[in-house]
């Protein structure tokens, strides 16, 4: 019985998007052209292939921060309950900040914080 709330919220919302979708297709006007269908980047006309090869580094020092930025959110709620956790809690923060670190430490001697 519980769980009749839940299937009718993702039938109400599958019903929203769906109505939102078909309603904006019949609305909306559609008129295709080749001056529509062009890319348009900042009134510049598009010259070569859009294909660019980025250098990995970019991508790494991204990873980098998106895993760092989340970890130093997991250690909000820890800080939180401080008093009530106690040494254990204490430890196992240690613990996960140590596994930081290391990860940190290889990061840097593999050269992924080096900005090209």
């Amino acid at each position: 019985m519980d769980y009749i709330f839940v299937l009718l919220s993702i039938v109400l919302a599958v019903l929203f998007v769906g109505g939102g979708l078909l309603v904006s297709r019949l609305v909306a006007p559609h008129h295709p052209g080749a001056l529509k269908n062009a890319p348009y980047e900042c009134g510049e006309k598009v010259f070569g292939s859009a294909h660019v090869q980025f250098n990995v580094g970019y991508y790494l020092f991204g990873l980098l921060f998106l895993v760092f930025d989340v970890e130093a959110a997991f250690l909000y709620p820890w800080a939180v309950v401080f008093r009530e956790v106690g040494i254990a809690g204490l430890i196992e923060a240690g613990i996960f900040i140590l596994v930081l670190v290391v990860g940190l430490v290889y990061a840097w001697r593999k050269g992924a914080l080096e900005w090209v």
